[in-house]
C-alpha cells in the first residue's frame, strides 16, 4: 500500500524538479551569502507540492492513462489505490508544503510555488493538456518554478537572473516534452492527446524543437553576461548546449524519429543535471 501511495507522487518527476531546485539555490547563493538552512526546507516544501500536483494529475488522468501502455497499470488506473483517499493525500501534502515554505523559507516563495501548481493542476492537466497543442506550452510554464522558488529561496526578490532563469527552464521544458511526445507517438496518439508531433507531424516538431535550443543556448549565454553565473558555468553550458544543438539539428525521418527523440531526451537530461552540477560547484571555494 506505501509502495503505492509513494508511485502516484511520480517520485523521478519530483527527483528531476529538485535538481532544478538546487540550481536556482546555488546561482542565487553566489551573491547574496546563502543561509544553507534555508535548502532543506526549501527541497522539502518543493517536493510535497510537485507531489500534490503529481497525485491530482494521476486522478484527473485515469481516463486517459487507461489508454496509454506506459501509464496503463498505474495504481489509480487499476484501483490499488481509492481516488479519494488519494485526493485527500494530494491536499495534506498542498497544505504541509505551503506550510513548510512559508513558515521556514519566505511568503514570496510559496505565492511562486502556488502559481505553479495552478498553472499545472488546472491549466495544463484540466484544460490544455486535453484540448490544445498549447497544452506543452502551458505546461512548461510549471515546469520552470522549480528553479526559479530555489532561486527566490536565497534572495525573496525577483530580478533579472530569475527571470532568465525562468525563461531559461521553460525553454528546457519543450524539446525535452516533446521529445516524449515523438517517441511515445503512438501513446499520445491513442489517448487522442494534441501533441504537436500528433497534430502537426515530426517535421513541423523538429523545427521548433531545433528553435527552442537555440533560444535555450542563447539565454543560458545571457545568464552567463547578465547574471553571476562563472566562467565554469559559460564552459559547461557552452558544452552541453553544443551538443544538444548538433543532436537536434541532426536529419529526421519517419525511420529514425525514435531513435532521434530518445537522444534528444536523454541528452535534455544531461543538460540540466550538467547546469545545476556546475552551478554548485562553482559554490565550492567560497565554502572552503
Amino acid at each position: 500500500m506505501l509502495k503505492s501511495y509513494l508511485s502516484i507522487t511520480k517520485p523521478g518527476i519530483i527527483f528531476g524538479n529538485l535538481i532544478s531546485v538546487a540550481a536556482g539555490f546555488f546561482l542565487a547563493a553566489k551573491t547574496e551569502g546563502a543561509n544553507w538552512d534555508l535548502m532543506g526546507p526549501t527541497l522539502l516544501g518543493v517536493a510535497l507540492v510537485i507531489a500534490s500536483g503529481c497525485v491530482i494529475n494521476n486522478i484527473f488522468d485515469r481516463d486517459i492513462d487507461v489508454k496509454m501502455a506506459r501509464t496503463a497499470k498505474r495504481d489509480l488506473v487499476l484501483g490499488k489505490v481509492n481516488s479519494d483517499h488519494a485526493f485527500v493525500y494530494a491536499l495534506v501534502m498542498l497544505l504541509a508544503g505551503t506550510a513548510t515554505l512559508y513558515t521556514l523559507v519566505n511568503p514570496l516563495s510559496t505565492v511562486i510555488v502556488l502559481l505553479g501548481y495552478v498553472f499545472y493542476v488546472f491549466f495544463y492537466t484540466m484544460i490544455y493538456k486535453r484540448t490544445s497543442v498549447y497544452g506543452t506550452l502551458v505546461g512548461s510554464i510549471s515546469g520552470a518554478v522549480p528553479p526559479l522558488v530555489g532561486y527566490l529561496a536565497v534572495t525573496n526578490y525577483i530580478d533579472i537572473e530569475a527571470v532568465l532563469l525562468f525563461v531559461l527552464f521553460c525553454l528546457w521544458q519543450m524539446p525535452h516534452s516533446y521529445a516524449i511526445a515523438m517517441f511515445r507517438l503512438n501513446d499520445y496518439r491513442q489517448a487522442g492527446i494534441p501533441v504537436l508531433p500528433v497534430i502537426d507531424g515530426i517535421e513541423k516538431a523538429q523545427r521548433h524543437m531545433k528553435a527552442y535550443v537555440v533560444a535555450f543556448a542563447v539565454v543560458a549565454f545571457a545568464l552567463f553576461a547578465l547574471g553571476s553565473a562563472g566562467y565554469e558555468y559559460l564552459a559547461v553550458a557552452s558544452l552541453v548546449s553544443g551538443y544538444w544543438l548538433l543532436v537536434t539539428f541532426k536529419p529526421v525521418t519517419q525511420q529514425n524519429y525514435e531513435s532521434w527523440a530518445r537522444s534528444v531526451f536523454k541528452i535534455s537530461l544531461l543538460v540540466v543535471m550538467s547546469i545545476s552540477g556546475v552551478l554548485g560547484m562553482e559554490l565550492l571555494p567560497l565554502s572552503i
